[in-house]
């Protein structure tokens, strides 16, 4: 099992795919998880491995979505009775479902490589590889006439303007250092692309001009504006070495203040379980009843059982307070 963990790990590094390790750290009997025991789980949802079936599982894909979302690991624990109080770092579930004995189970995100793509083979655009390769940063080039000796440390190099070779995600960032060979060119394939970050390498009255230029030749003005221009923060960079530096800085900044693109933790806990309290994802419970019209959703089993015999207790108890 653990040669088989291993495997699916390197399988989804080498996709540079997002994902979570959930692992069993700790337990009181009765449960089925037991220190150890290992899940992956995906950005969509999707888990593999075990750690524990029951209500355990849709808790710790949960915390896992949320892990990926805000990019902090944490530690979940699941017991049958409210914590007393609550320690720092320790997310709680209390869980009057459960078998009756508890599980801490830790959890940490495995987060896809920053990827720069830079268009151009400026002074600034061979400079901005070097750094974003030091911070462990995908790097690929694009412009005609790139060659190795412009880029020793890139991943990648094209020579045509074209993102036919680059999967763009949440965590891509271009920029635009063409500085007078094919700025058009690869603005606008740029601008074709859902990027949260693209920056352009230029004056503000270069860069006028140039957007000018974009919406006369058919770009949406609204498109234009998610260029940011000039690239960089503004930190009063002169030297080729500085203004990397500046548009480094800046991809950082925008790395830490939006979220990756992953199934929001939010959709997946439409629904609380009026037994236990439990968030339920619709989409995945398989146990439900109808009542007076509406759809009610169940971690397990047992809570639909308890609510079948007596609804209307559930519904009161559950329902908010004015």
């Amino acid at each position: 099992m653990f040669d088989e963990f291993i495997e699916k790990t390197l399988e989804l590094r080498s996709k540079d795919e997002p994902f979570a390790i959930a692992t069993v750290v700790r337990f009181e009997a009765p449960v089925s998880g037991k220190p150890g025991d290992k899940a992956i789980i995906r950005s969509d949802g999707r888990i593999w491995g075990w750690i524990g079936g029951g209500c355990a599982q849709p808790l710790v894909i949960r915390e896992a979505l949320k892990a990926l979302e805000d990019e902090r690991a944490r530690l979940v624990r699941i017991h049958p009775s409210p914590s007393p109080e609550h320690e720092e770092g320790v997310v709680d579930y209390t869980m009057t479902c459960h078998s009756g004995g508890s599980l801490d189970i830790f959890i940490e995100p495995v987060l896809s490589k920053p990827h720069v793509v830079l268009f151009g083979r400026s002074a600034v655009a061979q400079t901005l590889a070097k750094l974003a390769k030091a911070m462990n940063y995908g790097v690929s080039a694009i412009a005609p006439g790139a060659a190795s000796d412009h880029f020793p440390t890139a991943d990648r190099i094209f020579t045509e303007i074209s993102l036919g070779g680059i999967k763009v995600t949440p965590r891509t960032y271009f920029v635009v250092a063409t500085q007078g060979e094919h700025d058009e060119e690869a603005l606008t394939a740029a601008l074709r692309s859902d990027a949260a970050y693209i920056a352009f390498v230029a004056s503000e009255k270069k860069a006028a001009k140039v957007f000018e230029a974009l919406v006369e030749s058919g770009i949406r003005a609204d498109q234009v504006t998610r260029v940011k221009a000039p690239a960089g923060l503004e930190i009063g960079a002169i030297s080729p070495e500085e203004i990397a530096a500046s548009i480094l800085a800046e991809i950082v900044q925008k790395g830490h203040t939006s979220s990756p693109a992953v199934e929001r933790a939010s959709k997946i806990a439409e629904e609380i379980d009026p037994v236990c309290g439990m968030m339920v994802d619709p989409a995945r419970a398989t146990q439900r009843s109808e009542y007076q019209g509406r759809t009610i959703f169940f971690c397990c089993a047992g809570c639909k059982r308890k609510f079948d015999q007596d609804p209307g207790t559930f519904l009161e108890r559950s329902a908010p307070r004015s």
